[in-house]
């Protein structure tokens, strides 16, 4: 079956670009001028990948992005931001709120499609380990869920695959860059302080106080470690 893309933009023209670039790499998509009936229609339809323009009648594409997080259906269903947006707060507030990659106009029709390949395999990546326990954590990389002491939690599946890379090698230290090249693979485009907003809001979900973290820890000078509780 044809992957399903959900285009939200309002510009005629890159909206109708990004679509025939896109099914000329054989997805299928479906382009939005507003945000104002998207979830509705994903409702009925199950997209694989949300590709959001930030400035959209309607609701903008961060509203957007939230309502998608919120509703368990689509937790984990990808969000790619493109948007005029340049300047880091914005990149920092769109990974923040749970987007999975984020690319600035004007870009690479070629680029862009990369990178929705690039994220969608990260959902069809297959599991290393299979289900892993460690302390509060029950993770079970073939379903793609995470229990915290014992409550379903969501995560977006950028968030899961850097959990399950930490859960599956416990002990070892890993930098920014070591942590994009096993996690985020061939999207070189990603920034490394992507890795701490996403390290961020993984220690909000498993710790039980974020502020004092007891298994993903920061070594400075070094990077990231996850030590599994006993």
């Amino acid at each position: 079956m044809k992957r399903r893309v959900y285009v939200v933009e309002d510009d005629a023209d890159i909206a109708r670009l990004v679509q025939h670039q896109l099914e000329n790499a054989g997805y299928e998509s479906r382009v939005f001028g507003s945000a104002a009936n998207v979830l509705s229609e994903a409702e009925k339809e199950n997209p694989s990948l949300f590709l959001l323009d930030i400035m959209v009648p309607g609701g903008d594409g961060i509203e957007l992005c939230r309502r998608i997080r919120q509703a368990p259906r689509f937790a984990a269903v990808p969000v790619i931001f493109m948007t005029a947006k340049t300047a880091e707060a914005d990149r920092v507030l769109g990974l923040e709120i749970g987007a999975d990659d984020y690319i600035t106009k004007p870009f690479s029709l070629r680029e862009l499609v990369a990178r929705v390949r690039a994220t969608l395999r990260r959902v069809e990546q297959p599991p290393a380990c299979s289900v892993m326990t460690a302390g509060d954590l029950e993770i079970d990389t073939a379903a793609m869920s995470l229990k915290v002491r014992g409550d379903l939690v969501a995560t977006t599946t950028t968030e899961f695959r850097l959990l399950e890379y930490f859960a599956c090698h416990p002990g070892r230290v890993f930098t920014r860059d070591q942590l994009l090249d096993a996690v985020w693979r061939d999207t070189a485009f990603v920034a490394p302080r992507s890795v701490d907003v996403y390290v961020r809001r993984l220690r909000e979900k498993i710790e039980r106080d974020p502020k004092n973290p007891r298994m993903l820890r920061t070594l400075r000078g070094a990077g990231y470690r996850f030590e599994a509780p006993k």
